[in-house]
Formats: C-alpha cells, sequence, structure tokens
C-alpha cells in the first residue's frame, strides 16, 4: 500500500501544476476587471489616476502564464500571495476557512454514507416491496433537486415557517461568539442539505449491490445450510453489496466539493467554498488558484482512499495493477 500512496503522490504532481496554469489561464480569459474589482463601489468615483496606481500596484496586466510562475515559485517558497477580493493573506483565509468546510462536509457526508447505506439495504431485503419502491422514489427525486433548491426550500421550512432552526451564518444575531450549542443549530440545515444531495448515490448503489449479492452462490449456501436470511443479508450479501460503494466513496467527493459551494452560499457558512466564489468572479488569480489545488487534492485523496479501502474490504485486488 505504501508503494500505491508514493506512485500517486507523485502522479498528482503535474496534475495540481497543470490545474493551477488552467486556472488562471481561464481567469485571465474573464471579463471581470481586478482593479475594479478591488476599487468596489469607490472605484466608481475614483480618477483614472488613482486607478492606474492601484492597476500598477497590483499589477493584473501582462501574460497569464508571468501570473501563473511567480504564484508557483512564491507557493514552493509557503507564500501564497494576497488575496485581491478578500484583501487578506491568502494562507489567512485558507486558515480561517477551510476548517469550517472540512467539518461541513465530514458531517454531511459520514451522514450520506450511513443513512444511504441503511436505506439501500433496507430496500434490498424486500425488493420491489413498498419500502424498496418508497426509498426509490424518493432517491430519485433528490436526485434531480440541486442543492441550492433543497438549501431554499429547508431556509423557507424550518427558518421562516417553524422557526426552529437559524436560517444561516454561526451564530445567532447579536452574538459574536460561537459556542459549541449554536455550532450544532446552525451545522444541522447545511449539513442535511449537503448529505441528502449526496444520499441517493449511496442509496440505490446499496440497494442494487446488496438485491445482486442475495441472488449469488454465498447466499444460496448460505440459506442451504439453514442460516436466518438476516444473517445470510448482514454475513454475506452485505459485504460483497458495499465493493461498489467503497468505488463511489471517491468519486462522489467532486460532487460533494461543488454542492458545498452551493450549500456554503446558501446558509452563508464561512467556509473554502464561499470564498471560491468571491476570487472566481473578482479574478482573484492568488486564491482562485490556492482553492482549486486544494480541491483538487482532495478528489485526488478521495480516490486513493477509495482504493485502499477497496484493497482492504477484498484481499483478491492487485495493488501493482491500480
Amino acid at each position: 500500500m505504501a508503494r500505491l500512496v508514493g506512485r500517486r503522490a507523485l502522479a498528482a504532481v503535474p496534475v495540481l501544476v497543470a490545474v493551477t496554469l488552467g486556472v488562471f489561464a481561464l481567469a485571465a480569459a474573464s471579463p471581470f476587471d481586478p482593479v475594479r474589482q478591488y476599487a468596489g463601489s469607490a472605484g466608481l468615483r475614483a480618477s483614472q489616476d488613482t486607478l492606474d496606481q492601484l492597476r500598477e500596484n497590483l499589477a493584473p496586466d501582462g501574460p497569464f502564464t508571468e501570473h501563473w510562475w511567480r504564484w508557483l515559485t512564491s507557493a514552493l517558497g509557503g507564500d501564497l500571495g494576497q488575496s485581491i477580493s478578500l484583501r487578506q493573506p491568502v494562507t489567512q483565509v485558507v486558515g480561517e476557512r477551510l476548517g469550517w468546510s472540512m467539518l461541513l462536509c465530514a458531517v454531511a457526508f459520514a451522514l450520506a454514507v450511513a443513512l444511504g447505506t441503511a436505506l439501500g439495504v433496507a430496500a434490498a431485503r424486500r425488493q420491489g416491496g413498498w419500502l424498496d419502491r418508497c426509498v426509490t422514489g424518493a432517491a430519485y427525486v433528490l436526485q434531480a433537486a440541486p442543492p441550492f433548491w433543497l438549501g431554499l426550500l429547508a431556509v423557507w421550512f424550518f427558518a421562516l415557517h417553524l422557526g426552529v432552526l437559524p436560517a444561516g451564518g454561526l451564530t445567532d444575531t447579536g452574538e459574536d461568539t460561537v459556542t459549541a450549542g449554536s455550532l450544532i443549530r446552525h451545522l444541522v440545515l447545511p449539513a442535511t442539505v449537503l448529505g441528502l444531495s449526496q444520499l441517493p448515490w449511496f442509496a440505490l448503489y446499496v440497494r442494487q449491490g446488496v438485491a445482486d449479492a442475495l441472488h449469488e452462490d454465498p447466499a444460496r449456501g448460505a440459506r442451504a445450510r439453514g442460516l436466518r436470511e438476516r444473517t445470510v443479508l448482514l454475513g454475506h450479501a452485505l459485504r460483497s453489496g458495499l465493493l461498489p460503494v467503497l468505488t463511489l466513496v471517491g468519486t462522489r467527493i467532486p460532487e460533494l466539493i461543488t454542492g458545498a459551494l452551493l450549500v456554503e452560499t446558501v446558509f452563508s457558512w464561512p467556509g473554502i467554498a464561499s470564498a471560491t466564489v468571491k476570487a472566481a468572479t473578482a479574478g482573484d488569480f492568488p486564491l482562485l488558484a490556492a482553492v482549486t489545488v486544494l480541491a483538487t487534492a482532495a478528489v485526488l485523496a478521495g480516490n486513493l482512499l477509495a482504493d485502499l479501502l477497496y484493497a482492504l474490504a477484498d484481499p483478491r485486488i492487485d495493488l501493482e495493477a491500480m
């Protein structure tokens, strides 16, 4: 496994470099002017001399390859540059926001995997029954619903109509300190919405995998030995049926990050994803490159984790072939 991790780490280097180059190329082609984005509303009243001086200080002009190379060499030395849109060092922006995004994604992903697996197993046990039809139908509906729509619906129902949960942020109005209680209350809606957006994939994969495993030879042999159906399901079919889900864990990471981008924006969650929106619209090259590298690294790490889990679950897997 160590050799697999080493090979993947080496392969990730050119991927990350190519991604950052692509980010700078796309940002350079965007119609937004970084100088006017930095000046904000004050730029409307500023003189041309002031804007020219600001442009000289920020140095947004020139080939994007020049910006990319300057950023890359500085990043290798630990300096990720200055965020134009948030007016902070990029390392500070990432340090303040990354933890909140990781908390939101971890809780949502755990909720999606646990609830999706439970619903998938329950549906597979009585395939074609009313529970299977309800789970399958609800999963298809959730698959078609975009996360931002689920977020707005949750805000309307639980925050505005019932008034039982806050609509966004980390603290209540008039409070500055984040306590454990307020964090949990403010985390419930965004984590649930993000988890529900991922749940259908796990529920449907587990349902199909376990249902197929229940008709395979190991399950038939277990029934022939007189084992109870519950033992056949949990002791034989579940392990075989969960193997495809391990691969799914890695492939859902990009969708989880994309969903977090929308959910953090809807719920004003102070994570790194919401900063990505500001960086993209402001042509904030340094911040945009940093958050894209983080997202790419998360996707690569998720795929590696899925392969390692798959190899642990099935000893027949040849790690050298991965």
